[in-house]
């Protein structure tokens, strides 16, 4: 009788989830996989529209599986906010950028949070999965979400577990990455435990939000860190004549007390080129600078640059000038096989190439064309790629290495390739062409 009342009680449950993005789609997947109704909300008509017919608006999640939640009754998106009385947990998953100075951009946060106090009722969970500092939850949306006239603890629950989503890795979804979960009180704690176990395999709870918002922040700061060493190792070996990629492979045989990061044309993403700044701005509020963080951060916000000075020395070498060029960049994506451009590198090498006169293209099979981002607009259309259209170019940019590009037909039909990622390390032929940078 109890096990019945327990189904009973999760087929009924419905979890509303704000931001139908690369967190919250699939976190919705996860759920209704789950027997979990899941509403999903989301300002963008257009999207929300789109949703409902079984049109999926990232590649993670197919069409094929977003109509198949939606023929089982298990998820419906919505643009009425009003909406947001009816689910039994309201997570929250909106953008946490950072402001033209580098510090927290809390726009989003903020505004979702006044709006669900506008509707908020008794004994709701709400749950923030979007990056942010220490003290978020407690500091910034308890205060707001009590303007309800609700308690935090009390009459409504309050908890944090950080997005752990890394699109494209084929080895772990949703569901099978732990998840870490932090409440405001043990109550919360325990309400959002047993919200998450009903569609996550592991979960970690910890003893507060505050633990679990700088679990999350040390997780990037880590991979930001140590990518910012080898990126700058990667110049270092450039003049030296030694291959970076090569060093890495070798040092990576050791079984112990090393983890291979690689190098790149700059860091890409919505976390790891902005989290760790969240972390030395909460820093300056106690008398410290991360100066580690800090130097990391600038490390990887210049590789776009060294990567046009390698460009601008390779052309030269050929007596060809960069103003002028025509340049072709492959993968607008921020890393391979995904079609996110959220911080991609790919952007600014983009605009740093045309600021020098050169004529620019892309091609980028997972974006066929470009959209209004908050610092960018490049439209542009992605150009197929075949070997007569890469004869037309003075320099291939590899600046995504997509596992379904040919980079031996890429490199044979090139007059010169610029490879950024290691992609050409298989090609034998004509390796002259390439230039690693």
């Amino acid at each position: 009788m109890a096990k019945q009342k327990a189904a009973a009680k999760q087929k009924n449950m419905t979890v509303g989830i704000i931001g139908m993005g690369y967190v919250g789609l699939p976190l919705a997947r996860a759920f209704c996989a789950n027997g979990v109704k899941v509403l999903g909300f989301d300002i963008n008509e257009e999207r929300v529209a789109n949703l409902n017919k079984g049109l999926t608006p990232i590649k993670s999640v197919t069409s094929a599986e977003l109509r198949e939640m939606i023929a089982g009754g298990l998820f419906r998106a919505t643009a009425a906010m009003r909406e947001l009385s009816k689910p039994d947990a309201i997570l929250i998953c909106v953008p946490t950028p950072l402001t033209e100075n580098r510090e927290p951009d809390m726009t989003y946060v903020e505004a979702t949070c006044r709006t669900i106090a506008k509707y908020l009722r008794k004994d709701q969970l709400v749950v923030l999965e979007s990056t942010t500092y220490p003290g978020t939850t407690r500091e910034l949306m308890l205060p707001i979400l009590e303007q309800s006239g609700l308690k935090a603890g009390r009459d409504f629950y309050l908890a944090y577990s950080p997005e752990r989503e890394d699109p494209g890795n084929q080895h772990f979804e949703t569901s099978t990455i732990a998840k870490v979960i932090g409440g405001i009180n043990r109550k919360s704690l325990e309400r959002a435990v047993d919200l998450y176990s009903r569609a996550i395999k592991t979960i970690v709870p910890v003893e507060s939000c505050e633990v679990a918002e700088a679990a999350k922040i040390l997780e990037n700061s880590y991979r930001c860190v140590n990518i910012a060493l080898v990126n700058e190792l990667k110049q270092l070996f450039d003049r030296m004549g030694i291959d970076v990629w090569s060093v890495i492979n070798a040092a990576r045989t050791k079984p112990f007390g090393f983890q291979a990061f690689y190098p790149g044309p700059g860091l890409g993403g919505h976390c790891i080129p902005i989290d760790p700044f969240y972390l030395t701005w909460k820093a300056r509020q106690y008398d410290m600078n991360t100066r580690f963080i800090e130097l990391a951060g600038e490390i990887n916000t210049q590789m776009p640059y060294y990567v046009i000075n390698r460009l601008l020395k390779a052309l030269s070498d050929r007596k060809k000038p960069l103003n002028g060029a025509k340049v072709l960049v492959l993968g607008l994506a921020y890393k391979k096989d995904i079609d996110d451009i959220r911080e991609s590198p790919s952007v600014v090498l983009i605009e740093l190439l045309k600021q020098h006169g050169a004529k620019v293209d892309y091609n980028d099979p997972y974006i066929l064309r470009t959209h209004k981002q908050r610092e960018h607009d490049l439209r542009m259309t992605s150009k197929p790629l075949s070997p007569a259209m890469l004869r037309t170019y003075d320099v291939v940019l590899i600046a995504t290495d997509h596992s379904s590009y040919d980079y031996d037909m890429i490199v044979e039909n090139a007059k010169l390739v610029l490879d950024t990622r290691n992609a050409t390390a298989n090609v034998k032929r004509n390796r002259h062409k390439i230039v690693k940078a």
